[in-house]
């Protein structure tokens, strides 16, 4: 059994999401957004889990040994489905086992490409950079992000 589980955010309290989204460690790898309070955090959750029953789509929190790290997913975007990942610092770690579940899933969904967007913030990843078929800078929501279009049967 792996040391992490990926679970509906029906099952998962509110108040876990609101102390990792309003990290400021975590933030400043994120999009801009205003901090989280519980109207908030329900109203995100819920747009969360109304993507996670689109077709080519799967939302999940991460619990890793039990305890909430974050959440991961299988979105739209602009260009096909994009894979997010975002996790507290602790659990960084675990960001390629998650990764490479989500390739799985991505497989079972049927998509034959997928985007990985990471801010600009952080480092070039040898692994991603390897899996990729093209690497290229993307400009969301005012920021810079460098892209990574994976193949998914790689």
């Amino acid at each position: 059994m792996s040391d992490f589980d990926f679970i509906d955010f029906n099952r998962v309290n509110p108040e876990g999401f609101i102390s990792i989204l309003n990290d400021d460690l975590l933030r400043k790898h994120l999009i801009d957004h205003a901090y989280f309070d519980m109207t908030t955090i329900r109203e995100w959750m819920k747009k969360k889990a109304q993507i996670n029953s689109m077709p080519g789509c799967r939302i999940r929190a991460v619990l890793i040994e039990g305890d909430l790290k974050g959440w991961c997913g299988i979105q739209p975007d602009d260009s096909g489905f994009e894979i997010a990942i975002v996790i507290t610092k602790d659990a960084w770690g675990s960001g390629l086992s998650i990764f490479k579940e989500m390739m799985c899933w991505a497989k079972t969904l049927g998509h034959k490409e997928i985007i990985f967007h990471l801010l600009d913030t952080r480092p070039n990843y040898k692994f991603i950079e390897r899996k990729a078929v093209r690497v290229k800078k993307t400009e969301l929501v005012g920021r810079i992000f460098t892209s990574y279009i994976i193949a998914v049967d790689r």
